[in-house]
């Protein structure tokens, strides 16, 4: 789902970002919940929660949870790593980010390719701010296809300011769902 937000941005530079493992769910502007069948009778369900300050993923299984908040929290000590693993219970996470430094051009085209690839797929949240077309935050989230050995759900995340050139993609995997 692509929806225009009716707030301003909370971000305002992507070196404001932090990443945080835990939280509560957050006051979002726009949800979307999916039912992650896969090749096993276990039904994940992924929760997009897309907040003022970014973004926030809720994973439940019957193995447990995890929650994965990108964001600017003030208060933060933990800055945008990045790469992370860590355990959670009998699951496995892993986290990247990367932050590109694009030409205004590069920039514009790369926020356009975007917004083509997450306009219609069906477990997509994308938002776009107010003021620039190309001021917007995306998650998709997926399970793992049929046929590998232990269930995953993996998602991947963009979030744009225009306003420096920078986009920020995160890389995200929980495996052992079963």
């Amino acid at each position: 789902m692509l929806t225009t937000l009716h707030t301003p941005y909370t971000d305002t530079r992507a070196g404001d970002l932090a990443w945080c493992l835990g939280k509560e769910p957050l006051p979002a502007l726009a949800t979307v919940d999916l039912d992650l069948k896969g090749h096993r009778t276990t039904t994940i369900k992924a929760e997009m929660r897309l907040l003022g300050a970014s973004h926030q993923v809720l994973i439940h299984a019957s193995g447990g949870g995890c929650s994965e908040t990108v964001a600017c929290m003030s208060g933060s000590s933990t800055p945008l790593p990045l790469g992370v693993a860590k355990r959670i219970g009998d699951w496995e996470y892993e986290f990247a980010a990367r932050v590109e430094t694009l030409s205004p051009s590069t920039f514009a085209a790369r926020a356009q390719e975007l917004l083509e690839l997450v306009a219609h797929h069906p477990n997509v949240l994308a938002g776009q701010f107010p003021g620039d077309p190309h001021a917007l935050t995306a998650m998709l989230v997926q399970r793992d296809p049929a046929g590998h050995a232990g269930d995953e759900v993996h998602w991947r995340t963009w979030h744009a300011y225009p306003q420096e050139g920078r986009l920020v993609t995160t890389r995200s995997r929980v495996t052992g769902l079963t």
